[in-house]
């Protein structure tokens, strides 16, 4: 599954597209995880003016292009900016290719754009497994994006915030509203495993289950352990090595561990460098101890008895 580190490692590759008007949008398989508008041929002569990535989700966002301003046959509705609010899903990736490249059997939507020299390059979605969505920011946006947590490499996400969120305490530091426990009534500490805590949006957006495994290696932090029995220095070396390790990830192309490309067609290699998710029945590359696999809500969960010890 594409990860934080690997959204915006696609949100990077798509840098050349800005600035270029969209010709063509041609919708192969709507049926995704939602399924697709029936209006997104709208994007036609409209240019991508920039890129965000919220999570896990890309924004895409298009102006209408100047000249159309001038045709008072629009109706002024029709020439408002218009935002894509695109998920890759379990499979998906959005890849670019010469014009004319043939549809392959997983591209379920191909957005046609030419450039500044008249060239013209296709934006194929490509999604195996259709979990994907690609949808109007404007109707899904609150729904999907409404109640995440913080973005992990943001001044918002910090140690006084995760230890005080998960001992349900007021943070004498917090001055945004964002908090998500002071959106609930509960009092009681979270009990739940660390690393159960820190892979959910509403604490921390875009934490997946190989960011997590190495950040809790790294940090000397059995992944089982009760968030409220973690003390305050364990999750600030945490936290530290979390935005460390995301840094790393979004520097190397992120985590190509399946079939996972980013728009320009390249791979990432983060997953050359990664310490043992993946690897339980080897040896610890700190200790020499065998790695040990745990399931937490289904997920593997690997991890060094002797380096991260259980209390």
């Amino acid at each position: 599954m594409p990860e934080l580190p690997e959204v915006e490692t696609t949100k990077t590759s798509l840098t050349p597209l800005l600035g270029q008007q969209v010709v063509d949008v041609k919708v192969f398989q709507p049926k995704l995880r939602w399924s697709m508008p029936d209006d997104l041929n709208q994007l036609v002569d409209y240019t991508l003016d920039s890129v965000e990535r919220r999570a896990k989700y890309l924004i895409l966002n298009f102006i209408p292009l100047t000249s159309v301003n001038t045709n008072a046959s629009i109706q002024p509705n029709s020439l408002a900016p218009r935002q894509l609010l695109i998920h890759l899903g379990m499979s998906g990736s959005l890849q670019q290719h010469s014009y004319g490249t043939d549809k392959r059997k997983h591209d379920h939507l191909v957005v046609t754009f030419s450039g500044a020299d008249n060239s013209q390059t296709q934006l194929h979605y490509y999604d195996p497994r259709r979990f994907g969505s690609v949808l109007w920011l404007k109707d899904y946006g609150p729904k999907l994006l409404g109640h995440l947590g913080p973005e992990p490499l943001s001044a918002d996400f910090t140690a006084d915030y995760l230890y005080h969120l998960i001992q349900r305490s007021d943070n004498p530091n917090q001055t945004s509203d964002n908090n998500i426990a002071n959106k609930t009534n509960s009092k009681q500490s979270i009990k739940r495993a660390i690393k159960s805590v820190i892979m959910e949006q509403q604490v921390v957006v875009g934490v997946g289950n190989i960011y997590a495994t190495e950040s809790l290696y790294l940090s000397g932090i059995h992944p089982a352990t009760p968030a409220n029995e973690v003390s305050y220095e364990q999750i600030d070396t945490l936290v530290d090595h979390i935005k460390a390790i995301l840094k790393k990830a979004i520097t190397l192309g992120g985590s190509t561990l399946r079939d996972f490309t980013v728009a320009s067609g390249q791979t990432g290699y983060f997953q050359q460098t990664l310490n043992v998710y993946g690897r339980q029945g080897e040896t610890c590359p700190h200790c020499d101890t065998l790695l040990e696999n745990i399931k937490l809500n289904g997920r593997a969960s690997v991890f060094c008895p002797n380096c991260q010890p259980t209390k």
